[in-house]
Protein backbone atom coordinates (compact mmCIF):
# COMPACT_ATOMS: atom_id res chain seq x y z
CA UNK A 1 0.00 0.00 0.00
CA UNK A 2 1.26 3.62 -0.55
CA UNK A 3 0.96 4.36 2.96
CA UNK A 4 3.92 1.90 3.81
CA UNK A 5 6.45 3.77 3.59
CA UNK A 6 4.93 6.18 6.63
CA UNK A 7 4.11 4.18 9.36
CA UNK A 8 6.12 0.88 11.01
CA UNK A 9 3.33 -1.66 12.39
CA UNK A 10 4.17 -4.66 14.55
CA UNK A 11 1.29 -7.39 14.91
CA UNK A 12 -2.01 -4.75 15.95
CA UNK A 13 0.08 -2.53 16.72
CA UNK A 14 1.27 0.54 14.67
CA UNK A 15 3.45 3.74 14.98
CA UNK A 16 5.75 6.87 13.12
CA UNK A 17 8.52 7.79 13.23
CA UNK A 18 9.71 11.36 13.18
CA UNK A 19 10.67 11.11 9.72
CA UNK A 20 7.85 9.10 8.19
CA UNK A 21 5.29 11.85 9.46
CA UNK A 22 7.37 14.79 8.44
CA UNK A 23 7.68 13.36 5.27
CA UNK A 24 3.76 12.37 4.73
CA UNK A 25 2.87 15.77 5.77
CA UNK A 26 5.35 17.21 3.01
CA UNK A 27 5.23 14.25 0.13
CA UNK A 28 1.68 13.72 0.37
CA UNK A 29 -0.43 16.27 1.93
CA UNK A 30 1.82 19.53 1.10
CA UNK A 31 1.65 20.35 4.61
CA UNK A 32 4.84 22.86 5.55
CA UNK A 33 3.24 23.10 9.35
CA UNK A 34 5.99 23.73 11.56
CA UNK A 35 4.71 20.99 13.65
CA UNK A 36 5.89 18.54 11.59
CA UNK A 37 8.82 19.39 11.00
CA UNK A 38 11.70 16.51 12.53
CA UNK A 39 13.57 18.43 14.65
CA UNK A 40 10.59 20.77 16.56
CA UNK A 41 10.08 20.46 20.08
CA UNK A 42 6.49 20.58 19.63
CA UNK A 43 6.45 17.70 17.02
CA UNK A 44 3.65 15.59 16.66
CA UNK A 45 1.98 13.19 13.56
CA UNK A 46 -0.15 14.88 11.22
CA UNK A 47 -4.36 14.11 11.76
CA UNK A 48 -3.98 12.99 8.30
CA UNK A 49 -1.59 10.44 8.27
CA UNK A 50 -3.60 8.78 11.52
CA UNK A 51 -6.53 9.46 9.39
CA UNK A 52 -5.17 7.93 6.28
CA UNK A 53 -3.76 4.69 8.60
CA UNK A 54 -7.87 4.35 9.55
CA UNK A 55 -9.34 4.65 6.20
CA UNK A 56 -6.49 1.91 5.05
CA UNK A 57 -7.32 -0.68 7.92
CA UNK A 58 -11.12 -0.68 7.96
CA UNK A 59 -11.95 1.41 4.97
CA UNK A 60 -14.82 4.22 3.86
CA UNK A 61 -18.38 3.89 4.50
CA UNK A 62 -21.00 5.84 3.55
CA UNK A 63 -20.87 9.05 6.22
CA UNK A 64 -18.31 9.14 8.59
CA UNK A 65 -17.08 11.71 11.37
CA UNK A 66 -13.55 11.91 12.60
CA UNK A 67 -12.74 13.43 15.97
CA UNK A 68 -9.41 14.21 17.04
CA UNK A 69 -8.80 14.27 20.97
CA UNK A 70 -5.14 14.27 20.79
CA UNK A 71 -1.36 14.81 19.58
CA UNK A 72 0.97 11.52 18.95
CA UNK A 73 4.02 12.47 19.26
CA UNK A 74 7.02 9.57 17.34
CA UNK A 75 7.89 5.99 18.68
CA UNK A 76 4.14 5.81 20.25
CA UNK A 77 2.23 2.20 20.14
CA UNK A 78 -0.91 2.71 18.37
CA UNK A 79 -3.68 0.30 17.84
CA UNK A 80 -7.40 0.23 16.69
CA UNK A 81 -10.08 0.17 19.02
CA UNK A 82 -13.28 -0.89 17.99
CA UNK A 83 -16.45 0.08 20.55
CA UNK A 84 -19.17 -1.23 18.46
CA UNK A 85 -20.34 -1.83 14.54
CA UNK A 86 -20.27 2.05 14.62
CA UNK A 87 -17.54 3.63 16.32
CA UNK A 88 -13.54 2.84 16.32
CA UNK A 89 -11.32 4.75 18.70
CA UNK A 90 -7.10 4.85 18.32
CA UNK A 91 -5.99 4.53 21.58
CA UNK A 92 -2.12 4.01 22.56
CA UNK A 93 -1.46 1.38 25.30
CA UNK A 94 -2.57 3.20 27.93
CA UNK A 95 -6.20 3.53 26.96
CA UNK A 96 -5.46 7.41 26.04
CA UNK A 97 -7.34 8.20 22.73
CA UNK A 98 -6.22 9.93 19.82
CA UNK A 99 -8.76 9.86 16.99
CA UNK A 100 -12.55 8.50 16.84
CA UNK A 101 -14.39 7.92 13.97
CA UNK A 102 -18.39 7.22 13.89
CA UNK A 103 -19.70 5.48 10.79
CA UNK A 104 -23.16 4.85 8.81
CA UNK A 105 -23.80 2.67 5.98
CA UNK A 106 -21.86 0.59 3.90
CA UNK A 107 -18.15 0.04 3.46
CA UNK A 108 -16.17 0.33 0.34
CA UNK A 109 -12.59 -1.28 0.92
CA UNK A 110 -11.07 -1.46 -2.02
CA UNK A 111 -7.42 -0.65 -1.60
CA UNK A 112 -7.22 1.70 -4.97
CA UNK A 113 -10.48 3.43 -4.20
CA UNK A 114 -8.70 4.37 -0.31
CA UNK A 115 -5.47 4.84 -1.57
CA UNK A 116 -7.42 7.59 -4.27
CA UNK A 117 -9.86 9.29 -1.64
CA UNK A 118 -6.96 9.64 0.99
CA UNK A 119 -4.35 10.83 -1.37
CA UNK A 120 -6.93 13.68 -2.69
CA UNK A 121 -8.28 14.65 0.55
CA UNK A 122 -4.77 15.05 1.87
CA UNK A 123 -3.56 17.27 -0.58
CA UNK A 124 -6.74 19.48 -0.18
CA UNK A 125 -6.56 19.75 3.57
CA UNK A 126 -2.65 20.27 3.84
CA UNK A 127 -3.27 23.65 1.42
CA UNK A 128 -5.00 25.36 4.23
CA UNK A 129 -2.06 27.77 4.83
CA UNK A 130 -1.35 29.76 3.37
CA UNK A 131 -3.63 29.47 0.31
CA UNK A 132 -7.04 29.46 2.63
CA UNK A 133 -6.18 31.04 6.36
CA UNK A 134 -4.28 33.68 4.79
CA UNK A 135 -7.26 35.16 3.14
CA UNK A 136 -9.62 33.99 6.16
CA UNK A 137 -7.14 35.91 8.37
CA UNK A 138 -7.08 38.94 6.45
CA UNK A 139 -10.94 39.30 6.47
CA UNK A 140 -11.22 39.05 10.10
CA UNK A 141 -8.07 41.10 10.58
CA UNK A 142 -7.25 38.89 13.18
CA UNK A 143 -4.47 36.37 12.87
CA UNK A 144 -2.65 33.84 14.22
CA UNK A 145 0.92 33.97 16.53
CA UNK A 146 3.36 33.76 13.78
CA UNK A 147 6.40 33.14 15.59
CA UNK A 148 4.81 29.97 17.03
CA UNK A 149 1.99 29.24 14.46
CA UNK A 150 -0.47 26.54 16.10
CA UNK A 151 -3.77 25.20 14.48
CA UNK A 152 -5.03 22.19 15.32
CA UNK A 153 -6.83 19.21 13.66
CA UNK A 154 -9.78 19.19 15.52
CA UNK A 155 -13.09 17.37 13.39
CA UNK A 156 -13.79 16.11 10.22
CA UNK A 157 -17.22 14.90 8.74
CA UNK A 158 -17.13 12.98 5.14
CA UNK A 159 -20.85 11.80 3.66
CA UNK A 160 -21.05 10.25 0.21
CA UNK A 161 -24.08 9.12 -1.71
CA UNK A 162 -22.87 6.49 -2.56
CA UNK A 163 -19.57 4.22 -2.98
CA UNK A 164 -19.69 2.74 -6.55
CA UNK A 165 -16.61 5.12 -7.16
CA UNK A 166 -13.28 5.10 -9.05
CA UNK A 167 -11.78 8.50 -8.76
CA UNK A 168 -13.68 10.99 -7.01
CA UNK A 169 -11.66 14.51 -7.13
CA UNK A 170 -11.81 16.52 -3.91
CA UNK A 171 -13.35 20.71 -4.53
CA UNK A 172 -13.16 23.03 -1.96
CA UNK A 173 -16.66 24.82 -1.91
CA UNK A 174 -15.63 27.57 0.98
CA UNK A 175 -14.25 28.36 4.06
CA UNK A 176 -14.97 30.18 7.33
CA UNK A 177 -13.30 31.67 10.10
CA UNK A 178 -15.28 32.14 13.34
CA UNK A 179 -13.10 34.32 16.19
CA UNK A 180 -13.79 34.03 19.60
CA UNK A 181 -11.46 36.32 21.69
CA UNK A 182 -8.12 34.88 21.14
CA UNK A 183 -9.25 31.44 19.69
CA UNK A 184 -11.19 30.67 16.40
CA UNK A 185 -12.51 27.73 14.08
CA UNK A 186 -11.31 27.29 10.83
CA UNK A 187 -14.11 25.30 8.53
CA UNK A 188 -13.22 23.96 5.61
CA UNK A 189 -16.34 22.99 3.09
CA UNK A 190 -15.65 20.41 -0.11
CA UNK A 191 -17.35 18.35 -2.54
CA UNK A 192 -16.52 14.89 -3.86
CA UNK A 193 -16.90 15.17 -7.87
CA UNK A 194 -16.64 12.33 -9.92
CA UNK A 195 -17.75 12.55 -14.29
CA UNK A 196 -19.03 16.13 -13.23
CA UNK A 197 -21.57 15.30 -10.44
CA UNK A 198 -21.02 15.99 -6.73
CA UNK A 199 -21.26 12.53 -5.01
CA UNK A 200 -20.75 13.36 -1.92
CA UNK A 201 -19.46 16.14 0.74
CA UNK A 202 -17.57 16.74 3.54
CA UNK A 203 -16.64 19.22 6.31
CA UNK A 204 -12.66 19.72 8.15
CA UNK A 205 -13.10 21.89 11.53
CA UNK A 206 -9.39 23.25 12.85
CA UNK A 207 -8.74 25.36 16.06
CA UNK A 208 -6.30 28.59 15.90
CA UNK A 209 -5.36 29.56 19.07
CA UNK A 210 -3.44 32.83 20.18
CA UNK A 211 -5.14 34.75 18.31
CA UNK A 212 -3.72 38.48 17.75
CA UNK A 213 -4.64 41.70 15.75
CA UNK A 214 -4.02 41.28 11.58
CA UNK A 215 -0.36 42.74 10.74
CA UNK A 216 -0.25 42.55 6.99
CA UNK A 217 3.84 42.96 7.42
CA UNK A 218 4.04 39.51 10.04
CA UNK A 219 1.73 37.24 7.64
CA UNK A 220 3.67 38.18 4.64
CA UNK A 221 7.09 37.61 6.66
CA UNK A 222 5.19 34.41 7.87
CA UNK A 223 4.19 32.73 4.27
CA UNK A 224 7.69 34.38 3.06
CA UNK A 225 9.38 31.93 5.59
CA UNK A 226 6.68 28.89 4.64
CA UNK A 227 7.95 29.25 0.95
CA UNK A 228 12.05 29.03 2.16
CA UNK A 229 11.10 25.88 4.05
CA UNK A 230 9.12 24.60 1.24
CA UNK A 231 11.17 25.19 -1.35
CA UNK A 232 14.58 24.23 0.68
CA UNK A 233 12.79 20.16 1.55
CA UNK A 234 11.96 20.16 -1.91
CA UNK A 235 15.54 20.81 -3.37
CA UNK A 236 16.45 18.98 -0.42
CA UNK A 237 14.57 15.56 -2.12
CA UNK A 238 15.45 16.43 -5.13
CA UNK A 239 18.94 16.21 -4.86
CA UNK A 240 19.02 12.81 -2.62
CA UNK A 241 17.10 11.25 -5.65
CA UNK A 242 19.70 12.93 -7.93
CA UNK A 243 23.19 11.00 -6.03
Amino acid sequence: MFLTPYFLKKDDQFQFTRQQASHFAKKVAGDYNPIHDEDNKRFCVPGDLLFAVLLQKEGISEKMRFDFSGMVGDGIGLRIENKNDNQSVVVDENGKEYLTVERQGSVNTDAEFIEHVVTNYVQFSGMNFPHIMVPLMEQEQMMINCQRPLVIYESMEVEFNRLDLHKPQVDFTGATFDVDGKRGVVTLNFAFMENGEVVGNGVKRMVASGLKPYEHDAVADLVTRFNARKESFLADVAETVAA
